[in-house]
């Protein structure tokens, strides 16, 4: 028979002492002997009381020779992690194929006992949201996080014309509606992924953060001169509510990320060049960094989806035609923000300039439409069809 002797010394039940004796019974077998020895008062008392929870029988010493009780440890510490299981292999970092359900938001690699309620997540496959290079962005992502208060020069002095600043505060209004619809759509979808998926999650999490981010500097730019802001069209929030429409983690991604804030890297990429003050480029030039990040995650995905399933360009294919088929019916992107990026582009109230800016602003067009095409290729399309879907993409720029 087993016997060991654990010293409580006086620290009692009311000060933690059951997790060392939990801890000697731990590492002996059914029917073991426990002595414990302590000078708490209230030993014995507490020391059944917590035996008979946990199935161990406690026995009286036959002599008084500093064991106060004696613990026979029962099936009660074996019998309830007999049947649990690791989530995940032991002390490895990678994720499983597929989570049990009942690991709900048990860390990977735990021990997890059976049983237990199982949480609704329906993204709990790992082909259906997996990224190999999820966990190098995140690393940068949680790297290159900056504060709007002190990344960017607020008191920078500048004077703009009226129609310029108009211009700015116009395209920022814009601006502020579509990230306020990137910020949703990663929150939704993070929401239903498996927490098994860890650096996934992760990395949703800080995309939304920099979507919040991108809307409270938009806005405060806006703000800046003491100006309303620009209008809000009913397409483009028209467009914009087609995203939030797609249920489909990796069709949303596409929607959102490869089509739509690639078509922003663009915009942003424009808005830097024609910035007409510090603070605006200040702030453009952070915020494509940020997006850089989204549609790479984006693309890693779908490349990923791409080499597994032959036919999932089809399923691309699809999204964009009836995306493209729900929006046929309206305006297409505000004219209020074309005239403010030809306006930003033309850095002038002059003929000559609004011209210059207006070809600018149709060379922003093709950029556009060429950076959709070739991230469409990569995902698999030849040419001349990703041509053709490139020109599909909503009118709206998102």
């Amino acid at each position: 028979m087993t016997e060991r002797v654990v010293d409580l010394g006086d620290v009692g039940f009311d000060r933690g002492a059951h997790i060392l004796v939990a801890g000697e019974l731990a590492m002996m077998p059914v029917g073991g002997r426990l002595g414990v020895t302590g000078t708490d008062a209230a030993l014995p008392l507490h020391l059944a009381a917590w035996c008979r929870s946990q199935g161990h029988r406690v026995e009286t010493p036959a002599d008084n020779a500093g064991v106060r009780a004696w613990v026979v440890c029962g099936r009660g510490v074996h019998d309830r992690w007999a049947g649990a299981e690791r989530a995940g292999a032991a002390g490895s970092a990678a994720a499983v194929v597929r989570p049990a359900a009942h690991w709900g938001l048990a860390a990977r690699g735990a021990l997890v006992e059976a049983g237990g309620p199982v949480l609704p997540f329906d993204l709990d496959r790992k082909e259906l949201v997996w990224a190999d290079l999820a966990p190098k962005l995140y690393a940068q992502a949680a790297a290159r996080q900056w504060d709007p208060a002190t990344a960017i020069g607020w008191d920078t002095p500048f004077d703009l014309p009226a129609e310029i600043e108009g211009a700015v505060v116009q395209v920022m209004t814009y601006l502020i509606e579509n990230e306020q619809a990137a910020l949703v759509i990663p929150a939704r979808l993070l929401a239903r992924v498996h927490p098994h998926f860890r650096e996934v999650l992760q990395l949703l999490a800080v995309q939304a953060a920099d979507e919040a981010r991108h809307v409270e500097v938009f806005t405060r730019r806006a703000l800046l001169k003491g100006r309303d802001l620009g209008t809000s069209s009913v397409s483009g929030r028209s467009s914009l509510s087609s995203l939030l429409a797609e249920p489909d983690f990796s069709l949303a991604l596409f929607l959102l990320s490869v089509l739509g804030e690639g078509t922003f890297l663009n915009l942003l990429s424009f808005l830097a060049e024609h910035a007409p003050d510090p603070v605006t480029r200040q702030i453009v030039t952070l915020v494509h960094q940020d997006e850089a990040r989204h549609v790479a995650f984006g693309m890693g995905h779908l490349r990923e989806q791409s080499r597994r399933d032959p036919a999932f360009t089809a399923r691309l294919r699809g999204a964009i035609e009836r995306r493209h088929d729900a929006l046929l019916s309206t305006a297409g992107i505000n004219q209020d923000v074309l005239d403010a990026l030809t306006v930003l582009a033309a850095g002038e109230w002059t003929a000559p300039a609004i011209a210059r800016g207006h070809a600018a602003v149709e060379r922003l067009h093709r950029d556009m439409y060429d950076g959709r095409r070739n991230r469409l290729i990569r995902l698999g399309f030849p040419a001349e069809e990703a041509a053709e879907l490139s020109a599909l993409h909503t009118r709206n720029f998102m």
